[in-house]
């Protein structure tokens, strides 16, 4: 048996809890639930605030291509894709989706759908090829194109500054996120960009889920630059990059014309209680603060926890009560990047909590590490209001890969995806029924793009690419989108 369940196990799974769903739903037999259907219909139970902004999101270097166009310089990606054994068939993303030539067709797509606004990145080493120094002007070029084009389809741009493709020259010169030195050249870098476009970017997020980028990569050597630091490395390397958000923070604030708004798009840790019961919840709340330690919890609190520094002990990181201010400067919202839940209990012991693994039987969608848990669309923005009081929050990212492919008749029939999407927004609506502050809603992604370390064999799109051809074709999930955007509401 596979280690995560087939597409048509997993089907058998989400059938039973619909049906066990729909069974509970009788309760007070047919004229009952008739009742409650003519009282509150479907779109009508399931809509979205009027103004709730539905769109996508995607990430320069998995969807550009074009990596020597333009005076681009070279990232860690490009050196780490190019290193025989490291990518899945050694695939690369030197052309990908080459959205760098198609940008505008596939801000046709967005507008076909319905999309209000759109999250992309922009390349540091396209920007500045050396990772500071001298900017390319033919870089900055043709981000002011793809926002140009965006407004003028009437969808709102939200750009990320940095989504893991750190210049190879900064790599080079001073290990990267190991450096202070790299903290500092993203500040500038920051507030070069925001100079630039914030006259028609109100929204910028500094960077892009830092255990990926850190912890994959310089703890276990599975992302670019591939390292395998030891802890006291790994954990300075994790505050220079928090240091760096913070400093982007400021350089944006600095730099950026009036009205520019700054956050941060994370994939922390969303601990939901396994059974929403008080003491579970309160050891939720805990493990949120403290799952979190090196990353969120220090930019949303200013400190350290103190159960982090007194685990990592010797091998903690080197910091300063500046660096502290620094990397807590104040955010305007905060992104969620909503994939799987990490189930907790109560517990005795300290820190007052554990964890739940899953069993070998828990769902899973063609990724191994994509743990289907819907709960986390409500927990997440829910842990977000109440610990910290966050007044302005997104779904920077949700979704999920599948199995795709093309039958006989030109279709890609995703239902997988679709009851994917469908139960996480539920979950979502909840979240923002109880007025959680829940503004938006990007769904990863676009299309199908370079999948990091998987290439181009996972496939997370609303539309398929056809990479020989790059002809894209709209998946069911495409279609189902499209129904939620047009009613704002779940279909």
């Amino acid at each position: 048996m596979s280690k995560f369940l087939s597409r048509r196990a997993f089907g058998k799974w989400a059938g039973g809890a619909a049906l066990a769903s729909s069974a509970a739903g009788t309760v007070g037999g047919a004229g009952a639930r008739q009742g409650l259907e003519a009282a509150t219909p479907r779109e009508t139970y399931y809509k979205f605030p009027d103004g709730f902004l539905w769109g996508c999101a995607t990430a320069a270097y998995q969807v550009e291509g074009g990596a020597k166009n333009g005076g681009r310089g070279p990232s860690i990606w490009d050196t780490f894709s190019h290193t025989p054994g490291k990518v899945h068939n050694n695939e690369t993303g030197d052309v990908s989706d080459d959205d760098y030539h198609l940008y505008k067709e596939d801000i046709r797509l967005l507008k076909s759908l319905g999309a209000k606004v759109y999250r992309f990145s922009v390349s540091w080493p396209r920007i500045f090829p050396q990772g500071a120094g001298e900017p390319n002007p033919q870089g900055i070029d043709f981000y002011n194109r793809l926002v140009d084009e965006l407004l003028a389809k009437g969808i709102q741009p939200y750009c990320t500054l940095f989504h893991w493709d750190l210049p190879q020259a900064l790599q080079d010169r001073v290990g990267g996120w190991q450096s202070r030195e790299t903290a500092q050249a993203f500040g500038e870098y920051a507030g070069y960009v925001a100079g630039k476009l914030s006259d028609r970017v109100q929204h910028f997020f500094t960077t892009n889920e830092f255990s990926s980028f850190i912890d994959l990569g310089y703890r276990d050597g599975k992302f670019a630059p591939g390292l395998t630091l030891p802890a006291a490395e790994l954990n300075q390397a994790r505050h220079n990059a928090v240091l760096a958000h913070g400093l982007g923070v400021q350089a944006i604030r600095a730099k950026g014309k009036p009205g520019t708004k700054v956050g941060i798009a994370e994939n922390f840790n969303i601990p939901v209680p396994v059974i929403e019961a008080e003491p579970h919840i309160k050891a939720s709340v805990q493990a949120m603060r403290v799952l979190n330690a090196p990353y969120l919890t220090v930019i949303m609190e200013g400190k350290y926890v103190e159960e982090y520094l007194r685990k990592e002990g010797a091998a903690a990181p080197k910091f300063t009560a500046e660096d502290l201010k620094i990397i807590s400067s104040p955010l305007d919202f905060v992104g969620m990047n909503v994939y799987t839940p990490t189930y907790v209990r109560a517990d005795d012991s300290a820190p007052g909590f554990a964890v739940v693994r899953p069993p070998a039987s828990y769902p899973h969608m063609a990724s191994e590490w994509l743990s289907v848990g819907p709960e986390a669309l409500y927990w997440a923005p829910r842990h977000l209001g109440e610990i910290w009081n966050v007044k302005e929050m997104y779904v920077t990212e949700n979704g999920c890969s599948s199995a795709d492919t093309v039958t006989a008749d030109g279709h890609v029939y995703d239902t997988d995806r679709v009851m994917y999407l469908r139960n996480y927004m539920i979950h979502l609506h909840r979240a923002v029924t109880e007025n959680f502050p829940v503004r938006g809603y990007f769904l990863w992604s676009l299309m199908d793009n370079f999948e990091w370390a998987d290439g181009y064999g996972l496939r997370f799109g609303l539309y398929y690419v056809d990479y020989k051809t790059e002809k894209r074709i709209a998946k069911l999930s495409a279609h189902f989108y499209q129904n939620v955007i047009e009613r704002n509401s779940i279909v």
